[in-house]
């Protein structure tokens, strides 16, 4: 066995024994996510749902490692945990695949105004009970959103898309770009860019302000990186 993978155990064994939602059970969450993101030993592709996916699998991740909440607990004896992560990562790389080729194969779609939205829809992504801590509490930030400063930046000539939305929308469980393309009526490629370029930094920012995330996200987002089409109609008023 390869000394990553031996490393790894180790950490599963120790994160596990502490307590679900304990500050030490996420050190050690975040410790084994920072571990295997830096090994290189996770699934990569280069396809439009990869980011997606991978969301969907860190969250698998969380709720499954030490207890079986939303799956079968990781079982050490069977596979390694990158192996383990890879396996379910591959599975719902094809489901959103299929899914997406449904929708763009759909003679029929939905479209939602800016205005359908409201606040109605925000406050009803209230979290599961199954859900992280870690999750609760950015969901808690992006709702109060303290000091306005989601609110603020949106795109350019749509101050309904903004930061505090997006980020709503695309927390578990996600809305698909294609959904929220129908809704506001604008490109997947300038949705996700702002979402890339404005976002993403901020929540990566709240994450850092907390002790026990350190710089998760950054390291977290540099597994996923691709290529989207600059957007520069993008505004953050002040």
């Amino acid at each position: 066995m390869e000394e990553i993978e031996v490393s790894l155990r180790q950490l599963v064994v120790e994160t596990c024994q502490h307590q679900v939602g304990s500050l030490d059970r996420q050190r050690g969450l975040t410790r084994i996510v920072r571990s295997i993101a830096k090994s290189g030993k996770l699934w990569k592709e280069n396809t439009p749902d990869y980011e997606d996916a991978l969301q969907q699998t860190w969250l698998y991740f969380c709720r499954n490692l030490c207890e079986a909440t939303t799956g079968d607990r990781y079982d050490p004896s069977r596979s390694s945990v990158t192996t383990w992560l890879n396996a379910y990562l591959r599975r719902r790389l094809q489901d959103l695949y299929l899914q997406r080729k449904t929708t763009n194969n759909s003679t029929t779609r939905q479209v939602y105004s800016v205005d359908e939205l409201g606040k109605d829809a925000i406050e009803a992504l209230e979290a599961p009970p199954d859900v992280p801590p870690i999750l609760e509490t950015t969901r808690k930030w992006i709702q109060t959103d303290p000091d306005g400063d989601l609110r603020r930046t949106y795109i350019q000539g749509y101050p309904k898309v903004n930061c505090q939305v997006l980020l709503l929308q695309r927390l578990p469980p996600e809305t698909s770009w294609e959904d929220l393309a129908a809704q506001y009526k604008l490109s997947v490629s300038t949705l996700s860019s702002f979402y890339r370029r404005q976002c993403l930094p901020r929540l990566r920012k709240f994450g850092e302000s907390q002790g026990y995330l350190e710089d998760t996200y950054h390291e977290l987002s540099s597994t996923s990186k691709r290529s989207f089409p600059s957007v520069t109609n993008y505004s953050s008023r002040k």
